[in-house]
This record gives C-alpha cells, sequence and structure tokens, in this order.
C-alpha cells in the first residue's frame, strides 16, 4: 500500500488523542502540529499554556502563513506510509496536507458536547488546559475565527471526509474509527479495480 495520511481537527477535549493512540496501536505513525508548535514555544522560553500557545500559532501564522505549522511538520514526515496528523486548526494547513498528499489524505473532523468535552478535558488534566468551564468557554472562541491567521476550527470542518460524533465510551470511539477505515481502505481496492 501507498502512503496514506489521516489528519485530525475538531474543538478541544474531542477525543482526537484517544483516536492518535488507537490508530498508533494499528500501525500509523502519530505526528501533532500541537508538538511543533510546542516545541517552538519551548525554544522562545514561552510558559506551555492554551492561551500562550494559541498566540503563538497566530503569531506564527500572521508572519509566515496559514500554512507555516504543517510546511514545518512536513520536513518531518519522511518514509512512514501510515500516517495521522493530529491538531490540524486552520484550512491553510488543510490545503498543505492535501498539495502533498492529494487523494490519499483524509481529514477526520473529532466532535462531543462541550460539557462531555469539558469533562475529557478535566480528565486529562494536562498542563495549561483551561481550569474553570467559564476559561474553556473563553479558549474555544479564541479557536474558532474566520482569519486565516488564526485558528479556524470550525472552519477546518468544512473541508472534513469524515466526521466523528464522540459523545459515548470510548470503544464505541474505536467502533466509529474503524469503520471510516474500513472505508478508506475499500476506497483504494475500488481505485484499484
Amino acid at each position: 500500500m501507498s502512503r496514506l495520511v489521516i489528519g485530525l481537527s475538531g474543538p478541544n477535549a474531542a477525543g482526537k488523542g484517544e483516536v492518535c493512540k488507537y490508530l498508533n496501536k494499528k500501525g500509523f505513525t502519530v505526528f501533532s502540529l500541537s508538538d511543533i508548535l510546542r516545541e517552538i514555544a519551548s525554544k522562545r522560553n514561552i510558559v506551555l499554556s492554551r492561551e500562550n500557545l494559541i498566540l503563538l500559532g497566530n503569531k506564527l501564522r500572521a508572519q509566515y502563513g496559514s500554512g507555516y505549522l504543517a510546511k514545518r511538520l512536513l520536513k518531518k514526515i519522511k518514509s512512514c506510509d501510515k500516517i495521522v496528523v493530529d491538531s490540524i486548526r486552520t484550512v491553510g494547513e488543510i490545503k498543505e496536507f492535501k498539495k502533498k498528499f492529494k487523494d490519499r489524505f483524509f481529514l477526520l473532523y473529532i466532535t462531543a458536547p462541550k460539557k462531555i468535552r469539558f469533562k475529557f478535558l478535566k480528565k486529562r488534566a494536562r498542563e495549561g488546559d483551561p481550569k474553570t468551564y467559564k476559561e474553556f468557554l473563553e479558549i474555544e472562541k479564541k479557536e474558532c475565527s474566520n482569519k486565516k491567521t488564526q485558528q479556524q476550527i470550525h472552519l477546518c470542518k468544512k473541508h472534513a471526509d469524515f466526521f466523528v460524533f464522540n459523545n459515548s465510551s470510548i470503544s464505541a470511539l474505536y467502533k466509529k474509527i474503524d469503520k471510516i477505515l474500513l472505508k478508506i481502505f475499500n476506497s483504494f481496492s475500488d481505485s484499484k479495480s
């Protein structure tokens, strides 16, 4: 099989990390745009809060273009056949991956109700995550801009090949991912016949 790239987008704490872990167990190599941003922030001695990462990402996109983080990540992707790219937050990033991988790139948009996502967020207890529901909602607004230089998670949804509504158990989420993988693999075998 030639290279397959699955991109993940969606709001904070919707289950993208769980999908990454699951796909990694299925032989996918996981890359994250957020990790690229964290590396840059660390080199600049910026505290790794969600707020600071959003501001840094917006600054970098304003300076270098909306696909900047994707271009940086593409330099790290070498000889992997099955790839997951986590944390796609702009249409510019989607365009970079589609330009590079063409019909081998599939975007999954993962979402869940806000209250469930806040519960997930509290459970994962990641450094820099908002502590209160009010802070969570404020950050949410900052992730949904119409400006090319800022996060556009709500616009990424329009470019998704598949939607995953994560409102149940982890096993239910995995079943949804398995169905999507089956569709993707079937589309490859259909195109060969």
